[in-house]
């Protein structure tokens, strides 16, 4: 059943997230703002392995998602002229510039040109990314893969460490501080948080059906290992096949930047992941919050009187950075700084930008149709960047924004 309010002309929108809740244990909110205005917010579902209602205020940890709520924070630091895209990231935080990374520019981080994707070689233990100071130090030292031109690495865990970091050091604030100050507080945002506070979590949605909070028997294990096995087969032919296809893939890559030791078995919905600060992937977020933010980006960067970015920021902000395939996700991904392309199951709006994150979350906006989405969820795996669900959510919200104008 779902709960919440849709506008005429938008019914569609509800239709699909009510189909999708029908097929999954788990619950999920979607939210639509139109012009400027909600026109969708709608929520259903259970929110926790014990059967809680998804209610109005639920957030959802949504990975990937993230990235595009850390990469606003910083563009609001370049608005201000504190940060120049161009500059070496060193110059904000000199010890960056270890082990050949001098000349790494913040434009590189944002637009995964960085070669600091290698996660699995960085960390021993999925559990570092838990504390702050050991990522940064170790990012500080690491030496960078190297990216041929024109090409681009998703930094799928290292990328909001980067960028976080940035934000601290010319901001003097930590992420969770900053975000609530220069984001959430100005834009009235009802759950926008990495790292959320203690007092928060009980609004917190659980994983559904995750490995990590699966019970880890010996037959577990075994269950887990065989998994493992059957993977690297498939990946193995199916890398083969691209490969021969003239297809840039190495999926060797993509388990370096994707999964770190022990990934396995951390659960990002816990309450200790939860309240740390993982700005590439451990968000907490209401869509009603993701919708809303991507609503002031498509509006220019002003909404209902609240001015977060300039016209011109946004403009460079989402100015296309790559035209290739992505190394790491094996797409083209069309990156801007810190948003890729939007897609939809009747073609890519061209103007829109945003990003989704594996389980299916993703948020976006686009100038030309006047059009943002928000969707969060606690259920499914799918890929690094979302999967069918928020696909057929986009294209019934452009559809229906598409006869809302022509009416």
């Amino acid at each position: 059943m779902l709960h919440g309010d849709v506008s005429a002309g938008f019914e569609p929108v509800a239709h699909q997230l009510q189909a999708q809740l029908g097929k999954t244990r788990g619950g999920a909110a979607v939210c639509v703002y139109h012009r400027g205005r909600c026109v969708v917010d709608l929520w259903g579902g259970i929110k926790d392995e014990h059967g809680a209602p998804w209610q109005r205020d639920t957030m959802a940890v949504s990975y990937s998602t993230t990235k595009g709520v850390v990469s606003t924070a910083l563009h609001v630091l370049a608005d201000r002229g504190q940060l120049d895209y161009d500059a070496p990231v060193a110059r904000y935080w000199p010890e960056f510039a270890q082990a050949g990374k001098a000349r790494i520019t913040v434009r590189d981080v944002l637009a995964h040109k960085a070669g600091l994707f290698n996660i699995r070689d960085l960390i021993d233990d999925a559990r570092h990314m838990l504390d702050w100071d050991y990522m940064v130090e170790a990012l500080a030292a690491a030496v960078p893969a190297p990216v041929p031109a024109g090409a681009t690495a998703y930094q799928a865990l290292t990328y909001g460490f980067v960028v976080g970091e940035l934000i601290r050091r010319i901001s003097g604030k930590p992420v969770p501080r900053f975000l609530a100050d220069e984001l959430a507080t100005p834009l009235g945002l009802d759950g926008l948080y990495i790292g959320a506070p203690a007092s928060e979590l009980h609004r917190a949605a659980r994983l559904i059906g995750s490995p990590a909070r699966r019970p880890r028997t010996d037959r577990g294990e075994a269950t887990f290992a065989a998994e493992r096995r059957r993977r690297q087969r498939v990946f193995g032919a199916a890398e083969r096949v691209l490969r021969l296809l003239g297809h840039p893939v190495d999926f060797e890559r993509a388990a370096a930047a994707l999964a770190p030791r022990g990934i396995s078995s951390f659960d990002f919905s816990s309450d200790e992941a939860l309240q740390a600060s993982i700005p590439a992937a451990n968000g907490l977020f209401t869509a009603r919050s993701l919708a809303r933010m991507y609503a002031t980006l498509a509006a220019g960067g002003t909404l209902d009187g609240v001015r977060l970015l300039s016209p011109a920021t946004v403009a460079r902000a989402t100015e296309i950075q790559s035209q290739g395939y992505d190394q790491v996700t094996i797409f083209k991904m069309r990156w801007r700084l810190g948003y890729h392309r939007v897609g939809s199951l009747r073609g890519v709006p061209p103007r829109a930008f945003g990003h989704f994150g594996w389980g299916g979350s993703g948020a976006w906006g686009d100038p030309a149709s006047e059009l943002a989405l928000g969707f969060v969820v606690n259920t499914g795996s799918g890929t690094p960047i979302g999967d069918l669900r928020i696909l057929r959510l986009n294209t019934a919200a452009l559809a229906c924004a598409r006869r809302a104008s022509s009416s």
